[in-house]
């Protein structure tokens, strides 16, 4: 992507969070059009309003992006107003944090249609164009999880594994195509949102949201493959490939103390 000014950026879940962060932060560095994707219609009025207030350029969908005929439907929309996206963040997402004894069917579906399978379906519907053009970015916004197993997260993990699958496979087929289509998959530790909320760290920090969004736009504008934070987590395929599993096991789960995180867990009340 490198160049953000003048562009058009279309972020899923964008009108909270790490998502909203993001969009606004676009915007100060030139972006000429922000179109949000969320579920939350008195989310995504309140973030027009704001962002509209300040002199910007957004508008906003109401879209439940586990619904693929509602993400065609809205995308049809986008395309028929001649609308090309220039940069697109697949960020939103969902954490059930218990045990998987205790899922439901509807929170596995849930969890790997939102997480998961969703980004594939609006790739499809923007990706054609940004290959005809030879010109676009896709993030999509995996985790940490995407590379570690952790307990009361199975299918968050199952799902982020996916992501980080498929999202790089599809940078090497962008690039083998010579497309010019730039591919970024971020994969942070914990960040300090509503979505994660009464998560316990004991050595690796957890990462800010203003520190999440700047290292994300940052990748963007250099094009990197991999975005990973704190840096520690750049280490992770290294020792989790030399070491044991059941050594990476000890070290990531008891002396990280990383397999106790969630144990309080209470993530966002609404």
């Amino acid at each position: 992507m490198s160049q953000i000014q003048g562009k058009i950026a279309l972020i899923t879940g964008g009108a909270s969070g790490i998502g909203k962060l993001m969009g606004k932060e676009l915007l100060l560095k030139g972006l000429a059009k922000l179109i949000i994707w969320d579920v939350n219609e008195d989310l995504m009025k309140s973030t027009i309003d704001e962002f509209r207030a300040e002199g910007f350029d957004v508008d906003a969908y109401n879209v439940n992006v586990m619904d693929t005929q509602s993400v065609i439907a809205t995308a049809k929309l986008l395309k028929e107003a001649n609308t090309t996206i220039d940069l697109l963040i697949n960020n939103a997402g969902i954490v059930v944090g218990k045990y998987f004894l205790d899922h439901t069917h509807a929170d596995i579906d849930r969890t790997m249609g939102i997480n998961s399978s969703a980004l594939m379906h609006i790739t499809t519907e923007f990706l054609p164009s940004m290959v005809q053009r030879k010109v676009g970015h896709i993030v999509n916004i995996a985790s940490a999880a995407g590379m570690v197993s952790n307990p009361k997260m199975s299918v968050y993990v199952a799902s982020k594994f996916s992501v980080v699958g498929w999202s790089d496979s599809l940078l090497l087929e962008m690039k083998q195509a010579k497309t010019n289509v730039q591919i970024t998959t971020v994969t942070p530790f914990y960040i300090s949102t509503g979505m994660f909320d009464g998560v316990k760290s004991n050595i690796v920090p957890i990462v800010r949201p203003e520190v999440a969004v700047k290292k994300i736009i940052r990748g963007i504008e250099k094009d990197l493959r991999f975005v990973r934070m704190p840096g520690i987590i750049y280490w992770v395929p290294f020792f989790k490939g030399i070491l044991p599993a059941s050594i990476f096991d000890i070290v990531i789960g008891n002396w990280f103390g990383m397999h106790r995180s969630m144990d309080e867990f209470k993530g966002r009340s609404n």
